[in-house]
Order: structure tokens, then C-alpha cells, then sequence
């Protein structure tokens, strides 16, 4: 009989592991890709607990991107084992990666809107194209999510009509849209000043903290990575969302994994981050 593991995985008899209910929405065990020569990761080996955040650093062609594009089935590795929900990504069809990809959704960076279509068409484009939901439905759903980025008034315009910081937010309303119990982040602020920076960072906290969305965020803003690592959302008795600092037990919901020559250098919270020696990780910080 298998013994579960403190990971909440299990060994089976070929001495393998693999999840098990309650346990990691996502796991890599021992991920290697490589495109010619050049080796991008190197038996990268992690899990994501449910409503957990998980933030990526590393310099630039570390391989951060790359482990997005495996958990969506967009490339395969060439060892190692990927499972998103319970399925092993990296031995499924086109066809079946649909059903993984319909509760995982994508912040692409830049946002990667749709320049014709109005923000309700874009918000709403997964559901319009993908489902059969009824369109007094999915209108509904629209505003319900454009309402908790905070961006009801601005439906009907065109995505040149908005700022940078709005593009961003309608990008990750069109990524929940569909309720997925995962969202992934492809450099969500990169490009936006400071002030606007925080708002989105903000709604990521409010994802987590509020949806219980397990999510992932790769990113070399250093600022807007220790901020959603050390803030947590709280809905005050007056109902409106409040943005505080976490106490320890919610620090350990965020953890940081940091990539070097295609390898985890390191894997920890924030605080642990911050108390680093490590010469490299002291560097990159700095």
C-alpha cells in the first residue's frame, strides 16, 4: 500500500511519484529540457499547494517562461514528469491539454489583448468562442469580473483607450473569467511605473487571498515580488478589500524559487530569502 508523502504525493511500485487528492495542483519532479546544446532546465523539481503562490526569479534566460509554457502543454520536456490538477501534462494529447488548459488561465506580458475588440468582447472571449453559456450569462460574468478589477465603467472602449495599468487588469479579468482554480503570470508589471505596479499586484494578492487561486508569477521586479510574497487581502466588515501586512503562518503560502544555469537555486519564503548568505542570491538581490 502506498504511504503518502509530506509533498501529498505517493510512491507507486515503478518507485515514481504522483499526486494525490488534496495534495499539489501542480508538480514537477525532475524536469530537463534543453533546445540543441543549449540546456534551459535541469531536473527542476517543485509543487504548488492550492491557494499558495508561487513566485519565479531568475536572470533573464533562466528558464522562468519555459516552466509556464510546460504547465500549459505548450512544450514538453525531455525528461521528468509534469502534473496540473492530477493529470500528467506531458503525456497528453492536443486534446485532452484542452480540458487541463480550461482551469488554468494566462497573464501574458504586455497583456496581449485583442486591438479590435472592445474590453467586454475580450473579457469575455474564452466564454463567447470556447462554451456554450448563454450570452445573458456570460454577460453577467463580464461585468462580475470586470467589477473586481475595479473597471466596470471602462467595457465598452477599445483596449488603445486605457492605460497600461488597465490593459493589465483586463488582461487578468479575461484570464479569470472562466473561474480557473490556477493563474499564471508572465511578468505582469514589467513596463508599468511603480504606483501602477502595486495594482496589480494587488489584485494578484486578492486572487490568492480571496478566490483561493493557486497561482504562479514569474518576474525580476524584486519590489512587486516581495510585496505579493508579504501582503495578504482581507475583506474588512464594511466589505471593502484591505491590503496588510501577513502574519508568518500566511508568509509560508508564498515561496520563492529561484533559477541559475537552468537549475533551483534556491526554494523558500521571503523571510528566508531575505536572511540568504548565499553569494549568488545576495547579488541578485542587491
Amino acid at each position: 500500500m502506498s504511504t503518502p508523502a509530506p509533498t501529498g504525493r505517493v510512491m507507486t511500485s515503478s518507485g515514481t511519484m504522483r499526486p494525490v487528492p488534496g495534495g499539489p495542483v501542480i508538480v514537477f519532479e525532475k524536469v530537463g529540457l534543453a533546445f540543441g546544446d543549449k540546456v534551459i532546465l535541469k531536473d527542476v523539481s517543485f509543487d504548488l499547494r492550492p491557494g499558495h503562490l508561487k513566485v519565479i526569479l531568475g536572470a533573464s534566460g533562466a528558464g522562468k517562461s519555459t516552466i509556464l509554457k510546460l504547465v500549459l502543454g505548450l512544450l514538453r520536456p525531455d525528461k521528468g514528469r509534469i502534473w496540473v490538477n492530477g493529470k500528467r501534462v506531458d503525456k497528453l494529447s492536443e486534446v485532452e491539454l484542452m480540458e487541463v488548459r480550461h482551469d488554468v488561465g494566462m497573464v501574458f506580458q504586455e497583456g496581449a489583448l485583442f486591438d479590435s475588440l472592445t474590453v467586454r468582447e475580450n473579457v469575455g472571449y474564452k466564454l463567447y468562442e470556447e462554451t456554450r453559456m448563454p450570452l445573458d450569462d456570460v454577460h453577467r460574468r463580464v461585468e462580475e469580473v470586470l467589477g473586481w478589477v475595479e473597471l466596470s465603467e471602462h467595457i465598452d472602449k477599445i483596449p488603445s483607450e486605457l492605460s497600461g495599468g488597465q490593459r493589465r487588469r483586463v488582461a487578468i479579468a479575461r484570464a479569470m473569467t472562466a473561474g480557473p482554480s490556477i493563474l499564471l503570470y508572465d511578468e505582469p508589471t514589467t513596463g508599468l511605473d511603480p504606483i501602477t505596479s502595486i495594482t496589480i499586484d494587488e489584485e494578484i494578492i486578492k486572487l490568492r487571498d480571496l478566490e483561493e487561486v493557486s497561482s504562479i508569477v514569474v518576474t525580476h521586479q524584486l519590489r512587486d515580488a516581495f510585496f505579493i510574497a508579504e501582503k495578504m487581502a482581507v475583506r474588512g466588515p464594511d466589505g471593502k478589500v484591505v491590503i496588510q501586512p501577513a502574519p508568518a503562518d500566511k508568509l509560508a503560502e508564498s515561496q520563492f524559487l529561484m533559477l541559475k544555469d537552468g537549475e533551483v537555486w534556491f526554494e523558500g519564503t521571503a523571510p528566508e530569502l531575505r536572511a540568504t548568505d548565499d553569494d549568488y542570491l545576495k547579488l541578485f538581490l542587491s
